[in-house]
């Protein structure tokens, strides 16, 4: 702590000097007498006085330090007064708390006695009556004791200057090092990050060459297992040589028994289109006749039109010729009546008589007009009788060849059907030799372009062949203008719906329901429709992916059994690998997860000696209905860990898999199955150049990478028939375990992006499901038990 003074701007030694000679000099007199006990005068002023011009901000503090003190008890001595102005204190070099002390002490002390003179300059003020007597004798032993004051006040001043100097000297000394204090802290604060960095680096350096010295042990228990197993594969080989001859003979059978059903049906269509040529010709026919006729029926119309016109003109001429008869009849009585009676009206009556005969050669005329039109509609009558005859015969040519159509339209769907229960056929024969060989079945599917893929050039970078042996089931992917061709157990192209690409794994489907295993899963880069394959757009019925397909004809089969005595029991359970971390999708308790930071259930995976697998603490679900399956997806998808990157805009951050366990029992027979549907949608790979992923992004890419990196030791410890497989490498190659080195009906696709800029990842895909799809994993057992009786 500083003290109240310290503030106080510093006196020059000179200002005290400066008002002692301000003051006469009879009365420094007096006041020198005054100091040694003379009488002094009544209009001497008091001590105070000259205290506070010397340093009135001394005199202040003076008051407020010994405020509340006892100060009129304390006396002093000349020599205590000596003695505490030439006190030297003893400060040390580094205790600045302490040396502050001694300086308020002093201080302190000082002020005391600066209040004492003060009330003894009262007390001499009073008896300056008594010592005016004695100043004159006095005065010369006052000049010399005002002279020896004078000197004792210099040396004063120039200890109080030197107290300053110190005292300031003290303060710069303390600034200083408080600044050094704080250099020296930041320091030590560095120091200790810069600490704390080397620990990182070094706990990181030693983990690197743990790992590393890890690899080299592997490598090295790798290539002793390499030796061994090339030994055991130029043995296996002349297996397969034999073997492969055998399969050669079955192809030629399968190929030759093919190419008849290809030129059958070759030769119905050729027939289909003769038929469709001679039946869009009689239809031409057809429709000609029928333009023909209706142009009959508007002459016969118009036709008709104009005999009616005719017959009524003509009744209007009859009953003109009638009238004119009438009136020739009038006019000839009148005649006879008249003839008689004046001879001028003969002229006139000869006039009438031609005028009768004009009348009469009129209607005669318009008779034969008449005639004419009677004619001209009997030959229409006639031609439309012949068009009705010719269109009832055309008619009848048009639904003879209708039949004929029918008939060939029905042989064709017959040829058809034949010909999808003969795919069916080969589609088991070939499922039923995938079994026995035990290999994992690969379906390849490609996306449709987007908007947004980049056309890195104008020739597509995937192609599919034509050729029959590869038609349906190969792929080509171009690279740098060389081609890469692939074949899988069947490939879907862009332009493949969701229910065509349900329709080839729907018997697998069915399989969990007869009591296997079964597993379908799919893989691919980030962006490339696994998640579109697997869950699809469930608010869509026409988008619906393979898990709600599946489920939907695992129920609706499930319902159509009972009749034959099968009763199902299914539980459902969801769960996701995030980070290598299980979390359960289908958990109530939200605040378990680690979302919050706050410890949550420890899920751990288990396999028994059958095969099954289960995960301690996960939610099982019963499930009797497809509604109920529906609402647990949606609450799952809710649920999924998905983030953002520069490859895809929604981007599943982990793996998803759910599992229906079917337990089935026929109470007419006593059997029971127990089946296993998995369902797994992998998180995509990617790499970090292109997806961006910074800070939480970036650890589940890390991750994501290391269980597909491990799934791929997997599968070529598995194609080499390794005698480790390294299952215990990830969360997720433990939990596939069954899978892939078990008795499981496996399935995986490979989503493939058609983005001239993802071809790499594209032939990296497709080469890693060309070595899945030749992995041998054992035969498919189905779960099976008789039930007993009691």
């Amino acid at each position: 702590m500083t003290s109240r003074n310290q503030n106080r701007p510093p006196r020059s030694p000179s200002s005290k000097k400066e008002g002692v000679e301000s003051i006469p000099l009879d009365k420094r007199r007096r006041i020198g007498m005054g100091r040694t006990g003379g009488a002094t005068n009544a209009e001497r002023k008091p001590f105070g006085s000259v205290n506070k011009k010397l340093d009135v901000a001394a005199t202040s503090d003076v008051g407020s330090c010994v405020e509340g003190s006892d100060c009129g008890n304390v006396e002093f001595t000349k020599e205590e007064i000596d003695a505490l102005v030439n006190e030297r204190l003893k400060m040390k070099k580094f205790d600045h708390k302490g040396n502050m002390e001694l300086v308020s002490e002093l201080n302190a002390r000082l002020k005391v006695c600066i209040k004492w003179f003060q009330k003894r300059d009262e007390a001499h003020v009073e008896g300056e009556g008594k010592l005016q007597n004695a100043l004159d004798a006095l005065e010369k032993k006052c000049a010399e004791t005002e002279a020896e004051m004078k000197n004792k006040e210099e040396r004063f001043s120039a200890t109080i200057s030197e107290l300053r100097q110190d005292n300031t000297c003290v303060q710069e000394r303390l600034v200083k090092e408080e600044s050094e204090k704080l250099d020296a802290i930041a320091c030590h604060r560095k120091e200790n990050e810069a600490r704390i960095a080397l620990e990182a680096l070094q706990a990181s350096l030693s983990k690197d060459l743990e790992k590393a010295q890890q690899d080299i042990l592997v490598a090295n228990q790798r290539a002793a297992s390499v030796d061994d197993m090339y030994k055991r594969l130029q043995e296996y080989n002349l297996s397969l040589q034999q073997y492969n001859s055998k399969l050669h003979s079955e192809l030629e059978v399968a190929r030759e028994s093919l190419k008849r059903v290809e030129k059958e049906k070759s030769t119905i269509m050729e027939n289909h289109s003769t038929l469709r040529g001679h039946y869009s010709s009689l239809q031409d026919q057809l429709n000609l006749a029928r333009t023909a006729q209706d142009e009959a029926l508007n002459q016969k119309d118009t036709l008709a039109n104009e005999v009616k016109c005719l017959r009524g003109e003509l009744q209007q001429v009859r009953e003109d010729r009638d009238r004119q008869v009438a009136q020739v009849q009038v006019l000839t009585s009148d005649v006879v009546k008249y003839k008689e009676s004046t001879g001028e009206s003969c002229a006139k009556l000869e006039y009438l008589m031609e005028k009768t005969k004009s009348l009469e050669g009129t209607c005669s005329s318009q008779r034969e007009q008449i005639r004419l039109l009677e004619h001209q509609l009997t030959a229409t009558n006639e031609k439309l009788k012949m068009s009705d005859l010719s269109s009832i015969q055309t008619r009848a040519e048009f639904e003879e060849q209708r039949r004929n159509v029918h008939d060939l339209q029905e042989r064709l769907a017959e040829t058809e059907y034949q010909l999808v229960e003969g795919e069916k056929l080969r589609k088991k024969l070939h499922n039923t030799i995938l079994e026995l060989k035990g290999n994992i079945r690969v379906f390849c599917r490609v996306r449709p372009v987007l908007p947004d893929d980049v056309a890195g050039s104008e020739q597509p970078v995937i192609s599919y062949p034509t050729s029959t042996e590869a038609l349906g089931r190969g792929i080509d992917v171009i690279q740098s203008g060389q081609k890469y061709p692939f074949n899988f157990d069947k490939v879907f192209n862009h332009d493949a719906s969701q229910q065509e690409v349900f329709v080839e794994i729907s018997q697998l489907v069915q399989s969990a329901l007869d009591g296997y295993k079964v597993c379908i899963f799919a893989y691919g880069q980030t962006g490339s429709g696994k998640t579109y394959t697997m869950m699809g757009r469930p608010e869509a019925p026409e988008q619906k992916g393979l898990i709600p397909r599946s489920l939907e004809q695992i129920f609706q089969t499930s319902q159509s059994l009972i009749a034959q005595g099968w009763k199902y029991k299914m539980q459902a359970s969801m769960l996701e690998i995030y980070n290598e971390t299980i979390r359960d999708l289908l958990s109530t308790n939200k605040s378990s997860g680690a979302e919050n930071g706050a410890p949550g259930k420890q899920y751990t995976i288990k396999h028994d000696a059958n095969g099954n697998t289960n995960v301690t603490d996960l939610t099982i679900v019963d499930v009797c209905r497809i509604e109920e399956i529906s609402s647990l997806l949606r609450q799952a998808a809710q649920s999924r860990s998905v983030g953002k990157t520069q490859m895809n805009e929604q981007s599943s951050r982990s793996h998803f898999v759910f599992t229906l366990r079917i337990s089935g029992v026929n109470e007419g027979t006593e059997q029971q199955v127990q089946g296993v549907l998995n369902l797994i949608d992998l998180a995509g790979s990617e790499r970090l150049s292109r997806s961006g992923a910074t800070g939480d992004r970036l650890k589940e890419t890390q991750a994501i990478n290391r269980s597909l990196s491990s799934l791929s030791d997997v599968i070529f410890a598995l194609a080499k028939k390794e005698d480790h497989v390294p299952f215990r490498n990830s969360k997720l190659t433990y939990l596939l375990q069954p899978c892939l080195g078990g008795d499981s009906k496996t399935l995986m696709f490979v989503n493939i992006s058609p983005d001239p800029a993802s071809v790499g990842e594209s032939l990296c895909s497709l080469r890693f499901a060309a070595r899945v799809n030749a992995c041998e994993i054992g035969i498919p057992r189905r779960q099976m038990t008789a039930q007993m009786t009691s």
